[in-house]
């Protein structure tokens, strides 16, 4: 029988954790013959000799069953004393080496999860997305839009009615210059959106959001048909949802460690992934090369994109924001490679007639 079990019993309010989360529970204590935890979903009864104290500052006092990571909280002095007179080895310490094993078997399991995360997930999206159904990724596109478009500030749509037009036949014209090499998906959903940012987001399905800032600052109709041609470069090579199964995949393993397993730190990186996506180098080049190729295609000027860039680029250094190089990135070599690629004829054409681009221009309406 534990030392003090035909002592009266001793109650107190505390806190339960049951070493998965950082969540705590209010419970209820109860010391008598047993050391009982009762409280909304909790029922846990444990034996006075298996309790060990850790590390607190008084008057809080930390407690729980040897080698288990459950522990409970309170403050109460009664109980306190009454466990320190009942509870012999309350203040037993484990020996160095086991607490050292557990440490560097703790930090062992840590690194393989990073590694995993950092090694293993891209991988693994590579892998998965030539396996997920068109069906599959439109649904998680009208699924991700929302969250986006929330993150943004939610900007409404664009909906002037000769700009919608003039922006329809901008799109058709870059599908049917895609239909060449089968890389326009059938369900194309463009948008624009009232925002100042000059930026461009494809998501998964097939949908790409303009923000009416790149309009804006745009200088000829090219320049706007080239970013949107970069987009369906990314739409094409499915570039989203491999970001998406990345960053959802690596906030997953690192809830693991955070011990924050309620998914939200997953929500938020769906959302926020599309809006720095970061996609690598070579998915930026072969973006690029795509947009070119599309716009020369469809009879346009695809150096356009490296004008557009450029003078994005040296407004957003005086400004002090990022705006579209944030997701894209430019560099020199970059710029030069668009240009090549283009070849000299290309400032010659023009994808969209002075009437269609000035309605282009005005798919906002009035400035509010």
């Amino acid at each position: 029988m534990p030392p003090g079990a035909d002592a009266p019993p001793v109650e107190a309010a505390g806190r339960y954790f049951n070493g998965a989360s950082a969540r705590p529970h209010q419970v209820c204590l109860r010391l008598d013959g047993r050391f009982r935890v009762t409280g909304p979903g909790v029922a846990r009864d444990w034996n006075p000799l298996d309790l060990r104290a850790a590390d607190s500052m008084p008057p809080l006092m930390r407690v729980g069953p040897a080698h288990e990571p459950e522990r409970v909280e309170f403050s109460d002095d009664a109980l306190a004393a009454a466990l320190a007179a009942r509870c012999p080895d309350l203040h037993r310490r484990d020996e160095a080496g086991g607490v050292l094993r557990l440490v560097l078997w703790s930090v062992a399991a840590g690194l393989s999860v990073l590694l995993v995360a950092i090694l293993g997930v891209p991988h693994l999206a590579r892998l998965l997305v030539p396996l997920v159904p068109e069906t599959v990724e439109a649904r998680l596109g009208a699924t991700v839009e929302p969250q986006v478009l929330r993150l943004l500030g939610s900007p409404p749509a664009c909906t002037e009615a000769s700009g919608r037009a003039a922006l329809a036949r901008l799109v058709a014209r870059l599908a049917a210059a895609g239909q060449a090499d089968g890389a326009s998906p059938s369900d194309l959903a463009v948008s624009v959106r009232r925002q100042g940012t000059a930026n461009a987001f494809a998501l998964p399905g097939a949908r790409v959001i303009l923000l009416s800032g790149l309009i804006e600052r745009a200088k000829a109709p090219d320049e706007v048909a080239a970013v949107l041609a970069h987009e369906l470069g990314h739409v094409s090579a499915r570039d989203p949802t491999r970001s998406l199964i990345r960053a959802s995949g690596t906030s997953f393993l690192l809830s693991l460690i955070l011990g924050d397993l309620t998914g939200s730190t997953m929500i938020v990186a769906i959302g926020q992934a599309l809006l720095s996506a970061g996609y690598s180098r070579e998915a930026e080049r072969a973006a690029d090369a795509h947009a070119v190729g599309l716009m020369a295609r469809a009879g346009g000027n695809g150096a356009a994109l490296a004008d557009v860039l450029e003078r994005i680029s040296s407004d957003d250094d005086r400004r002090g924001t990022l705006d579209l190089l944030r997701t894209h990135p430019l560099t020199a070599e970059r710029a030069a490679a668009i240009r090549a690629l283009a070849g000299p004829e290309a400032p010659g054409r023009q994808i969209l007639s002075a009437e269609d681009w000035a309605a282009l221009k005005g798919i906002c309406g009035p400035s509010p």
